[in-house]
């Protein structure tokens, strides 16, 4: 069912409050690189729906192309539409809490500007991040300096789960992150629209300040130069860590990313851990029990706000019900024995809430959010013995072609199935021939085509920018990510930096090497055992002196600079100076741009 196109009510509240557009909507870093470019998305979205577009995913894209600085209430202002996400800006007493800077610092510190230029020039006297994405995160940098002393809010377990997303598994969520920001492809009708959350996303310098003040508990409350605010935390709904706010002076709730205006995902298809969807709604309820008595305005970390008490409860009543249903009917089918591919395709929305655009799938889906459910309850495993040990997919790639016939007689099969509209399964077959000789130029064409096909035909932007990526791809090399996380690692504790150390050490390669290391760290007073066995570098805070191969007294910064490659200068060695450079030298380099859509 499509939802009415003719009801414009949210590009009203889009709209609603405008003060400035960003003119022109170019965002450069200091070396002249563009790192942001919100005109591209005005334009690719101007018009009538194309025949490349989903009609529904092409309104969505045009209100989230949408850019400037908005007043939200009184004394709040959000910089929308020149990010994937939001910064939320709100005036205190004396100067600015910063909501969500934006991924990277030059877009932060434009949107800051464009504030300043209308609202005059306020210092930022605290920042929060709602919850441990990037894109809330990276571009503090923007707006405040790296020794800052204002406070720094953040729910409980932000760094450790920040740190774990964006450092541990970085370089794999990064490449795949490629494809689920469709950040390669051109801005057009053909190609990126931006992820239905949001436009694209920036490209410029992430960076990360440790937070110094840490919400535990719904019901705490803050005043944050002179304005108060009360916290609700949500950990596991669309993050690890993650927490909504009620500002009762401003009758204003901040929702963080828990109720926006589309179905969010469950497991996002760069990766992550898996969200808990009956947590998510139970939130939301009490979100709903908490504030809505004394609120005018919801706004959130991505989209638009909502105004109106009555309209803020029916959204979030209809996400509450949406994460709800979503779940409960998972477990039923699943307990009467349907894996979760089948799940995703007999479950329908109800129909008041798919009468509604903010439940559509434009980030997340019904179909991969059921699988996500199916995947937290029972894991990767069907129960089907056949699928326990089944061949990894080059492997099992050579086997299909050869039942089918040959290459040749696979892609020809393949085409048949394209022409008679079976897309899904004509990408199955004509994957297998790529993945069994990825020089067949007749499976990469065909296989681009059809991913093309079901690009376009996509309501779910990530589910488009996936297949167009894909496409892209097979026709040409991989550009690795131009994001970073790198930014990030001064924030990092030690025992972070050692893991980020420890998950790069090739254990087959380090197996049959021992050595150890104990670390004093002069500025923090702390000392750090590592040991090296069985191909595995382990670390530990100890207040032992026991022997090891090599001491190494140091500062935090200058372990960072060896660990980034800058040196050991003023670093002091006592023992067998090699013994570092041999755990190191044991470590590969990650690759950003491993092949995906190819052996």
């Amino acid at each position: 069912m499509l939802a009415d196109l003719s009801d414009r009510t949210d590009f009203d509240n889009a709209n609603r409050g405008l003060v400035s557009r960003l003119e022109p909507g170019v965002i450069k870093a200091a070396d002249g690189r563009v790192v942001y470019d919100a005109d591209a998305y005005t334009k690719a979205t101007a018009g009538d729906c194309p025949a490349t577009v989903d009609p529904s995913l092409w309104r969505q894209s045009q209100l989230t192309a949408i850019q400037g600085l908005f007043e939200v209430t009184e004394g709040i202002y959000q910089l929308r539409g020149i990010e994937l996400s939001n910064m939320t800006i709100v005036e205190g007493e004396t100067g600015l809490i910063v909501i969500d800077p934006a991924v990277s610092a030059e877009v932060s510190a434009a949107g800051l500007a464009l504030y300043r230029e209308h609202r005059g020039d306020r210092p930022v006297r605290a920042v929060i991040y709602t919850h441990s994405h990037i894109d809330h995160f990276g571009g503090v940098l923007g707006v405040v300096d790296a020794d800052t002393d204002v406070p720094v809010v953040a729910p409980t377990g932000f760094l450790e789960h920040a740190v774990s997303e964006n450092v541990y598994a970085g370089t794999a969520m990064l490449r795949r992150g490629m494809y689920h920001t469709g950040m390669g492809l051109p801005v057009s009708a053909t190609g990126n629209l931006g992820v239905g959350l949001g436009p694209g996303t920036s490209t410029g310098t992430v960076g990360l300040i440790a937070p110094t003040l840490d919400i535990t508990h719904t019901g705490q409350e803050e005043t944050l130069d002179g304005v108060r605010i009360v916290f609700q935390i949500t950990p596991g709904t669309e993050a690890p860590a993650e927490m909504n706010f009620h500002f009762p002076e401003r009758r204003a709730l901040c929702l963080a990313e828990n109720v926006t205006h589309n179905l969010h995902n469950l497991l996002t298809l760069r990766g992550a851990e898996v969200r808990d969807a009956r947590g998510w709604s139970r939130y939301i309820n009490e979100a709903i029990e908490l504030f809505t008595d004394d609120i005018d305005v919801a706004f959130a970390s991505h989209h638009w706000p909502t105004w109106g008490s009555d309209n803020i409860v029916t959204l979030m009543r209809q996400q509450r019900d949406l994460y709800a249903f979503l779940h409960d009917q998972t477990l039923r089918l699943m307990n009467q024995g349907y894996v979760g591919s089948e799940i995703a395709e007999m479950i329908e929305v109800p129909p008041e809430l798919d009468a509604a655009w903010h439940t559509h799938g434009y980030y997340g889906s019904v179909s991969h959010n059921v699988k996500a459910i199916y995947q937290r309850y029972l894991g990767w495993y069907d129960g089907n013995p056949a699928h326990l040990w089944q061949h990894p997919p080059e492997a099992a790639a050579a086997r299909y072609v050869q039942v089918i016939g040959g290459l040749d007689a696979t892609v020809a099969r393949a085409r048949e199935f394209a022409d008679a509209g079976d897309l899904r399964f004509a990408a199955e077959l004509a994957s297998h021939a790529v993945f069994a000789d990825p020089a067949h130029a007749g499976a990469r064409t065909l296989l681009g085509e059809v991913f093309t096909r079901l690009g376009y035909g996509s309501e779910c932007g990530t589910w488009r920018n996936n297949f167009l990526t894909g496409a892209q791809e097979l026709h040409g090399p991989v550009t690795p990510a131009a994001v970073s996380a790198s930014g990030m690692a001064a924030a990092l504790t030690i025992t972070q930096l050692f893991d980020s150390l420890a998950i790069c050490v090739d254990g087959k390669r380090a197996w049959e090497t021992t050595a150890s290391i104990r670390w004093h760290f002069s500025d923090t007073g702390e000392t750090y055992r590592m040991e090296l066995s069985n191909g595995v570098l382990t670390h530990h805070p100890t207040s032992r002196t026991k022997d090891a191969d090599l001491v190494i007294t140091l500062t935090k910064p200058q372990l960072l600079g060896m660990l980034g490659g800058a040196g050991t200068n003023g670093v002091q060695f006592d023992g067998d100076p090699k013994t570092f450079a041999m755990i190191a030298g044991l470590a590969d380099q990650p690759d950003p741009g491993f092949a995906i859509v190819t052996p």
